[in-house]
């Protein structure tokens, strides 16, 4: 006798993603600001990115410039918020800019004590290194599976594009992988916090 079997994925992670096209008008302004600001204030940040620039600033899209982007994040925020639950959470946005020089990557890290965290592409030259999701099941990481199979053990890669927004739970471990362009890929990171 064949068992007849019923399959069941459990501990499903939602990532959520937009194409925020309709803002490209501002695309270029923006690129000069973020360009702008890394020549008044060169020295990197730090945290998790290598090999690039990111603003000390953990404000960004409260400048009057990034209004409508702002309010693109918030909207996106409040929709995932919904579908995870919290549907009325109060929360703040927290962004900074996030700039790969070639070479420029970010390390393994995850955003404590968020409710989301995510990314807006504001430029994405040819040789952009995408940004991976580790699978946050520890166990599977010593799987005898690798790959896309059911119970496998694979880290999800995401190839940004300019326009895109991508929402994500904070604690998703992720890294970006090493910029491959001579142009600089840029984006704007963020947390909704509580």
């Amino acid at each position: 006798m064949k068992p007849v079997l019923q399959s069941f994925d459990v501990f499903p992670t939602r990532i959520w993603q937009a194409d925020l096209d309709a803002l490209q008008p501002r695309f270029a302004e923006w690129t000069s600001w973020v360009l702008s600001s890394r020549a008044a204030s060169p020295t990197p940040a730090g945290r998790t990115n290598r090999g690039g620039w990111n603003s000390k600033d953990m404000d960004v899209l409260e400048r009057p410039v990034w209004v409508p982007l702002r309010q693109a994040v918030h909207a996106a925020c409040v929709t995932a918020l919904g579908e995870m639950g919290r549907g009325g959470q109060a929360f703040e946005i927290q962004s900074w800019v996030n700039l790969h020089d070639r070479g420029g990557f970010n390390f393994l890290h995850m955003h404590e004590r968020s409710l989301l965290s995510g990314s807006f592409y504001l430029k994405v030259p040819a040789g952009s290194g995408v940004l991976a999701f580790r699978d946050p099941r520890p166990g599977v990481t010593h799987s005898a599976f690798k790959g896309s199979f059911p119970n496998a053990h694979a880290d999800i890669q995401l190839k940004p594009s300019t326009g895109l927004l991508v929402l994500f739970p904070s604690w998703m471990e992720h890294y970006v992988e090493p910029h491959d362009g001579d142009e600089p890929r840029i984006c704007i990171a963020f947390n909704a916090n509580q």
